[in-house]
């Protein structure tokens, strides 16, 4: 078993015999230069930091049924180590345009439940870069709704992201 005293996160690891030490050595100078073993800023460490890292920088350009438009700026805070957007920061404001378009459609007695949220990462939206962020809903039933969101750098159209999100319509629960 290897360890290292380098960085805390990583000197508790186990690390199978099997494992060359360069190749240790490169995962943890790999995790080093990602962040990976920071500790996290005590305002980001809360129970739902959406709204702290991505709330001040999604504004709602328009809504129609079926159909958001958004704005969002890239701050620093929702950058990865290469300058460019995170694709968890992607992640969250796919997920949360998509509730939001699939509202316009589903009535308030329904529940949604995400399913499933498919992500493709074409190019960066790198930092201070303005994105319109578009959602329609591809198809609404009565058990099932997708959403299409779409990641567009205002600057010059470029596609960064897409996404596609299936929610399943549940009925409320009446107690």
């Amino acid at each position: 078993m290897a360890t290292t005293k380098e960085t805390p996160a990583v000197a508790t690891a186990t690390v199978s015999s099997d494992v060359p030490p360069d190749y240790y050595k490169a995962v943890t100078v790999f995790f080093k230069r990602m962040g990976v073993v920071q500790t996290i800023k005590s305002q980001h460490d809360v129970e739902d930091s959406f709204s702290n890292l991505i709330g001040g920088t999604l504004k709602v350009i328009s809504i129609e049924r079926g159909k958001i438009s958004c704005s969002l700026n890239v701050k620093a805070q929702i950058l990865n180590a290469y300058g460019g957007m995170h694709g968890g920061a992607v992640g969250s404001v796919a997920e949360r345009v998509a509730i939001a378009c699939a509202r316009t459609v589903v009535g308030e007695n329904k529940d949604l439940f995400l399913g499933e949220l498919g992500i493709s990462y074409l190019s960066a939206a790198p930092h201070n870069a303005e994105v319109i962020v578009d959602g329609h809903v591809v198809r609404s039933g009565r058990n099932l709704t997708v959403v299409a969101v779409n990641f567009r750098l205002k600057e010059s159209g470029r596609l960064a992201f897409l996404a596609r999100s299936t929610f399943y319509n549940m009925p409320v629960p009446s107690l």
